[in-house]
């Protein structure tokens, strides 16, 4: 894996989440409650904090819990939730170790389907039905990650020609695109609510 992502819109960042499986998991695994490019640049964070070029699985797996939420709360926080976060984060990792030897890759090396694929991705602490899909199109639009079925497997994320998820960003424009299509899909969510 080595491509070039423009998720956290930073490049040092943005290099990271292109060469390190575990920096883009753990980048999808933040991109909750916060801006995509603040969840995205929280690994590239963590790697420096941790005195580190990259994120390693083992170590964050074993990492003192309190310390470890410390790297994520140092100002600026990488978080919004910074303490849970960092749970989430070493659950992801030991998981990671227990299932893959650590090997972040792993989780989408040699699979067969997307199903397959998809399942995997369910399986991983912090992962839902949604982030898995959007993980799946990611893998497959930008990182060349494309069983038989991939599409079907990431539902209407993995359509072409699209903006809806971080799978669509590879830039500025893009990005207009996707916070453009999530504003309009909040608002019709806002508008079919029944009037209390």
């Amino acid at each position: 894996m080595n491509t070039t992502l423009r998720l956290a819109q930073q490049p040092e960042a943005d290099e990271l989440l292109g060469r390190s499986p575990l920096a883009a998991l753990v980048g999808m695994l933040l991109d909750q409650q916060v801006p995509m490019e603040w969840a995205f640049s929280g690994p590239y964070t963590i790697a420096r904090r941790m005195g580190a070029d990259d994120l390693d699985a083992g170590a964050i797996a074993a990492y003192d819990p309190e310390a470890f939420a410390e790297f994520l709360k140092e100002k600026p926080a990488v978080h919004r939730y910074p303490g849970s976060m960092a749970k989430r984060i070493q659950q992801l990792c030991q998981f990671l170790v227990a299932q893959y030897e650590g090997d972040a890759a792993a989780v989408w090396t040699g699979v067969a389907t997307g199903a397959e694929l998809l399942a995997r991705l369910q399986a991983l602490p912090g992962f839902g039905e949604q982030k898995a899909k959007i993980f799946l199109a990611l893998l497959g639009k930008q990182l060349g990650v494309r069983p038989k079925g991939w599409r079907e497997a990431a539902g209407s994320y993995g359509e072409a020609n699209c903006f809806r998820s971080v799978a669509d960003i590879t830039g500025p424009e893009s990005l207009t695109k996707v916070r453009a299509y999530k504003q309009e899909a909040k608002a019709a969510a806002r508008a079919a609510k029944p009037a209390k």
